[in-house]
Protein backbone atom coordinates (compact mmCIF):
# COMPACT_ATOMS: atom_id res chain seq x y z
CA UNK A 1 0.00 0.00 0.00
CA UNK A 2 1.74 3.00 -1.05
CA UNK A 3 1.92 5.81 1.58
CA UNK A 4 -0.35 8.62 1.20
CA UNK A 5 1.20 11.84 -0.20
CA UNK A 6 1.90 14.42 2.53
CA UNK A 7 -0.32 17.61 3.35
CA UNK A 8 1.59 20.57 2.72
CA UNK A 9 0.48 23.85 4.23
CA UNK A 10 0.61 26.63 1.61
CA UNK A 11 2.72 30.00 2.94
CA UNK A 12 0.28 32.96 3.68
CA UNK A 13 -1.04 35.10 0.84
CA UNK A 14 0.87 38.57 1.14
CA UNK A 15 -1.78 41.09 2.29
CA UNK A 16 -3.25 43.08 -0.74
CA UNK A 17 -2.20 46.50 -1.23
CA UNK A 18 -4.62 48.93 -0.84
CA UNK A 19 -6.30 50.21 -3.50
CA UNK A 20 -8.14 53.72 -4.62
CA UNK A 21 -11.72 52.14 -3.39
CA UNK A 22 -9.85 51.85 0.47
CA UNK A 23 -7.75 54.64 0.31
CA UNK A 24 -9.61 56.01 2.95
CA UNK A 25 -9.22 53.12 5.37
CA UNK A 26 -5.03 53.24 4.81
CA UNK A 27 -5.37 56.54 5.84
CA UNK A 28 -7.37 56.04 8.40
CA UNK A 29 -4.81 53.23 9.53
CA UNK A 30 -1.91 55.15 9.30
CA UNK A 31 -1.32 57.93 11.42
CA UNK A 32 1.79 59.50 9.98
CA UNK A 33 -0.47 60.90 7.17
CA UNK A 34 -3.54 62.09 8.88
CA UNK A 35 -4.10 65.61 9.45
CA UNK A 36 -4.61 66.72 13.24
CA UNK A 37 -6.44 70.10 14.11
CA UNK A 38 -2.70 71.26 15.12
CA UNK A 39 -1.95 70.89 11.39
CA UNK A 40 -5.44 72.72 10.25
CA UNK A 41 -4.99 75.69 12.72
CA UNK A 42 -1.08 76.22 11.21
CA UNK A 43 -3.24 76.22 7.36
CA UNK A 44 -5.28 78.45 8.79
CA UNK A 45 -2.82 80.68 9.87
CA UNK A 46 -0.90 80.79 6.94
CA UNK A 47 -3.59 81.37 4.35
CA UNK A 48 -5.32 84.39 7.26
CA UNK A 49 -2.02 85.75 6.66
CA UNK A 50 -1.63 85.54 2.90
CA UNK A 51 -4.77 87.09 2.64
CA UNK A 52 -4.38 90.07 4.90
CA UNK A 53 -1.67 90.79 2.55
CA UNK A 54 -3.69 90.29 -0.71
CA UNK A 55 -6.12 92.49 1.19
CA UNK A 56 -3.78 95.36 1.51
CA UNK A 57 -2.12 95.09 -2.18
CA UNK A 58 -5.70 95.30 -2.87
CA UNK A 59 -6.41 98.23 -1.02
CA UNK A 60 -3.71 100.36 -1.76
CA UNK A 61 -4.28 99.91 -5.35
CA UNK A 62 -7.71 101.22 -5.03
CA UNK A 63 -6.90 104.06 -3.43
CA UNK A 64 -3.73 104.97 -5.64
CA UNK A 65 -5.72 103.67 -8.86
CA UNK A 66 -2.26 102.15 -9.85
CA UNK A 67 -3.13 98.43 -10.97
CA UNK A 68 -0.19 97.48 -13.06
CA UNK A 69 2.24 97.49 -10.53
CA UNK A 70 1.03 95.25 -7.67
CA UNK A 71 0.19 92.86 -11.18
CA UNK A 72 3.54 92.84 -11.95
CA UNK A 73 4.76 92.67 -8.52
CA UNK A 74 2.42 89.14 -8.27
CA UNK A 75 3.96 87.63 -11.74
CA UNK A 76 7.54 87.97 -10.03
CA UNK A 77 6.30 86.67 -7.21
CA UNK A 78 5.05 83.79 -9.01
CA UNK A 79 8.00 83.04 -11.07
CA UNK A 80 10.27 83.48 -7.45
CA UNK A 81 8.38 80.93 -5.63
CA UNK A 82 9.38 78.11 -8.13
CA UNK A 83 13.05 79.01 -7.87
CA UNK A 84 12.95 79.73 -4.00
CA UNK A 85 11.24 76.01 -3.27
CA UNK A 86 13.86 74.34 -5.96
CA UNK A 87 16.98 76.01 -3.56
CA UNK A 88 14.76 74.84 -0.35
CA UNK A 89 14.16 71.49 -1.83
CA UNK A 90 17.75 71.40 -2.49
CA UNK A 91 18.95 72.67 0.51
CA UNK A 92 16.83 69.86 2.82
CA UNK A 93 17.60 66.65 0.11
CA UNK A 94 21.57 67.48 0.32
CA UNK A 95 22.16 69.08 4.22
CA UNK A 96 20.85 68.31 7.52
CA UNK A 97 18.81 65.37 9.00
CA UNK A 98 16.19 64.50 11.54
CA UNK A 99 17.63 66.11 14.39
CA UNK A 100 18.49 69.70 12.26
CA UNK A 101 17.10 72.18 14.37
CA UNK A 102 13.94 74.08 13.02
CA UNK A 103 14.37 72.07 9.54
CA UNK A 104 14.71 68.40 10.67
CA UNK A 105 11.26 67.30 10.88
CA UNK A 106 10.54 68.70 7.23
CA UNK A 107 14.60 67.13 6.06
CA UNK A 108 13.85 63.37 7.37
CA UNK A 109 10.21 63.77 6.08
CA UNK A 110 11.83 64.90 2.05
CA UNK A 111 14.56 62.15 2.58
CA UNK A 112 12.16 58.94 3.36
CA UNK A 113 9.86 60.44 0.40
CA UNK A 114 12.59 59.20 -1.98
CA UNK A 115 12.39 55.61 -0.77
CA UNK A 116 8.69 55.34 -1.23
CA UNK A 117 7.43 58.64 -3.17
CA UNK A 118 4.00 56.89 -3.44
CA UNK A 119 3.01 57.22 -0.13
CA UNK A 120 3.03 60.89 -0.66
CA UNK A 121 -0.15 60.71 -2.05
CA UNK A 122 -1.40 59.08 0.76
CA UNK A 123 -0.93 62.40 3.06
CA UNK A 124 -4.11 64.53 4.00
CA UNK A 125 -4.11 67.96 3.08
CA UNK A 126 -3.45 69.75 6.17
CA UNK A 127 -0.58 67.28 7.41
CA UNK A 128 0.67 67.96 3.95
CA UNK A 129 1.51 71.47 3.90
CA UNK A 130 1.31 72.53 7.50
CA UNK A 131 5.19 73.05 7.84
CA UNK A 132 4.75 75.68 5.14
CA UNK A 133 2.24 77.33 6.73
CA UNK A 134 3.91 77.70 10.05
CA UNK A 135 6.71 79.28 8.32
CA UNK A 136 4.53 81.31 5.99
CA UNK A 137 3.05 82.22 9.49
CA UNK A 138 5.63 83.81 11.00
CA UNK A 139 7.34 85.62 8.10
CA UNK A 140 4.09 87.33 6.62
CA UNK A 141 2.58 88.46 9.38
CA UNK A 142 4.99 91.19 10.72
CA UNK A 143 4.83 92.11 6.84
CA UNK A 144 1.20 93.10 7.20
CA UNK A 145 1.68 94.80 10.64
CA UNK A 146 4.43 97.17 9.42
CA UNK A 147 3.78 97.85 5.32
CA UNK A 148 1.23 98.83 3.29
CA UNK A 149 3.24 99.56 -0.08
CA UNK A 150 0.96 97.66 -2.41
CA UNK A 151 4.23 96.54 -4.49
CA UNK A 152 5.76 94.49 -1.54
CA UNK A 153 1.70 92.95 -0.77
CA UNK A 154 1.30 92.33 -4.21
CA UNK A 155 4.77 90.44 -4.22
CA UNK A 156 4.47 88.61 -0.97
CA UNK A 157 0.87 87.41 -1.30
CA UNK A 158 1.77 85.46 -4.48
CA UNK A 159 5.09 84.53 -3.78
CA UNK A 160 4.21 83.11 -0.30
CA UNK A 161 0.85 81.82 -1.65
CA UNK A 162 2.72 79.80 -4.05
CA UNK A 163 5.28 78.99 -1.61
CA UNK A 164 1.99 77.22 0.49
CA UNK A 165 1.03 75.31 -1.69
CA UNK A 166 4.01 74.23 -3.32
CA UNK A 167 3.02 70.63 -1.26
CA UNK A 168 0.28 70.58 -3.08
CA UNK A 169 1.81 71.27 -6.69
CA UNK A 170 4.03 68.07 -5.54
CA UNK A 171 1.49 65.79 -4.39
CA UNK A 172 -0.63 66.28 -7.72
CA UNK A 173 2.64 65.71 -9.57
CA UNK A 174 2.85 62.23 -8.09
CA UNK A 175 -0.82 60.93 -8.92
CA UNK A 176 -2.30 59.90 -12.20
CA UNK A 177 -3.88 62.18 -14.96
CA UNK A 178 -6.91 60.10 -14.20
CA UNK A 179 -7.28 60.96 -10.25
CA UNK A 180 -6.65 64.86 -11.09
CA UNK A 181 -9.19 67.56 -11.07
CA UNK A 182 -9.49 68.46 -14.75
CA UNK A 183 -8.31 72.05 -14.01
CA UNK A 184 -4.69 70.99 -12.43
CA UNK A 185 -4.35 68.68 -14.81
CA UNK A 186 -4.86 71.63 -17.38
CA UNK A 187 -2.24 73.88 -15.39
CA UNK A 188 -0.40 70.86 -15.64
CA UNK A 189 -0.43 70.50 -19.28
CA UNK A 190 -0.16 74.67 -19.65
CA UNK A 191 3.32 74.48 -17.60
CA UNK A 192 2.14 76.99 -14.74
CA UNK A 193 1.64 73.75 -12.35
CA UNK A 194 4.63 71.32 -12.14
CA UNK A 195 3.75 68.30 -14.38
CA UNK A 196 4.23 64.32 -13.55
CA UNK A 197 6.59 64.23 -16.57
CA UNK A 198 9.09 66.77 -15.30
CA UNK A 199 9.33 65.61 -11.87
CA UNK A 200 9.89 62.13 -12.48
CA UNK A 201 13.17 63.32 -13.12
CA UNK A 202 13.91 64.24 -9.64
CA UNK A 203 13.28 60.69 -8.77
CA UNK A 204 15.74 59.28 -11.15
CA UNK A 205 19.86 58.99 -9.71
CA UNK A 206 21.37 60.78 -9.07
CA UNK A 207 18.74 62.43 -7.35
CA UNK A 208 20.12 65.80 -8.13
CA UNK A 209 18.02 68.18 -10.47
CA UNK A 210 14.37 69.29 -11.28
CA UNK A 211 14.16 70.33 -7.35
CA UNK A 212 11.47 73.14 -8.10
CA UNK A 213 7.98 72.40 -7.42
CA UNK A 214 5.44 75.26 -7.98
CA UNK A 215 5.68 75.09 -12.02
CA UNK A 216 9.06 73.55 -12.47
CA UNK A 217 9.99 76.47 -14.99
CA UNK A 218 13.60 76.74 -13.36
CA UNK A 219 14.44 73.47 -13.65
CA UNK A 220 16.03 73.16 -17.22
CA UNK A 221 18.18 76.42 -16.51
CA UNK A 222 19.24 75.45 -13.16
CA UNK A 223 20.46 72.14 -14.87
CA UNK A 224 21.71 73.70 -17.32
CA UNK A 225 24.14 75.87 -16.37
CA UNK A 226 25.01 73.34 -12.84
CA UNK A 227 23.49 75.74 -10.77
CA UNK A 228 23.21 73.35 -7.89
CA UNK A 229 26.25 71.41 -8.10
CA UNK A 230 28.42 75.35 -8.39
CA UNK A 231 26.84 75.56 -5.01
CA UNK A 232 27.95 72.56 -3.55
CA UNK A 233 31.04 72.78 -4.58
CA UNK A 234 30.95 76.44 -2.63
CA UNK A 235 29.51 74.74 0.30
CA UNK A 236 32.28 72.42 0.69
CA UNK A 237 35.27 74.38 -0.43
CA UNK A 238 33.76 76.68 2.75
CA UNK A 239 32.29 74.34 5.13
CA UNK A 240 34.03 71.03 4.09
CA UNK A 241 30.32 69.48 3.74
CA UNK A 242 29.38 67.44 0.96
CA UNK A 243 26.16 67.52 -0.12
CA UNK A 244 24.48 63.81 -0.45
CA UNK A 245 23.95 63.89 -3.67
CA UNK A 246 27.83 63.21 -4.13
CA UNK A 247 27.67 59.72 -2.41
CA UNK A 248 26.29 56.63 -4.13
CA UNK A 249 22.98 56.32 -2.57
CA UNK A 250 22.37 54.03 0.04
CA UNK A 251 19.20 51.53 0.27
CA UNK A 252 17.30 54.07 2.40
CA UNK A 253 17.56 56.34 -0.16
CA UNK A 254 16.81 54.63 -3.12
CA UNK A 255 13.56 54.32 -4.52
CA UNK A 256 11.29 51.37 -3.66
CA UNK A 257 10.85 49.32 -6.38
CA UNK A 258 6.99 49.22 -5.68
CA UNK A 259 4.38 51.09 -7.71
CA UNK A 260 2.23 53.30 -6.30
CA UNK A 261 -0.61 50.27 -4.72
CA UNK A 262 -2.97 53.11 -5.09
CA UNK A 263 -2.81 53.69 -8.45
CA UNK A 264 -4.08 51.38 -11.39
Amino acid sequence: MEPLPQLTTPPPSPPLPPTSTNRHHVILDDPSVQSTWSHRAWVASGCIAIAISLVKCITAAINSCSWLEPIIAGCFGYVLADLGTGVYHWAIDNYGSASTPIFGPHIEAFQSHHETPWKFTWREFAYNIHELARGITFAVLPLNFFSNDPLLHGFIAVFSGFVLFSEQFHYWAHDTKSRLPPFVVALQDAGLLLSRSQHAAHHRPPYNQNYCIVSGMWNGFLSEYKMFETLEMLVFSKLGVQPRSWNEPDNEWKQKETINPLVK
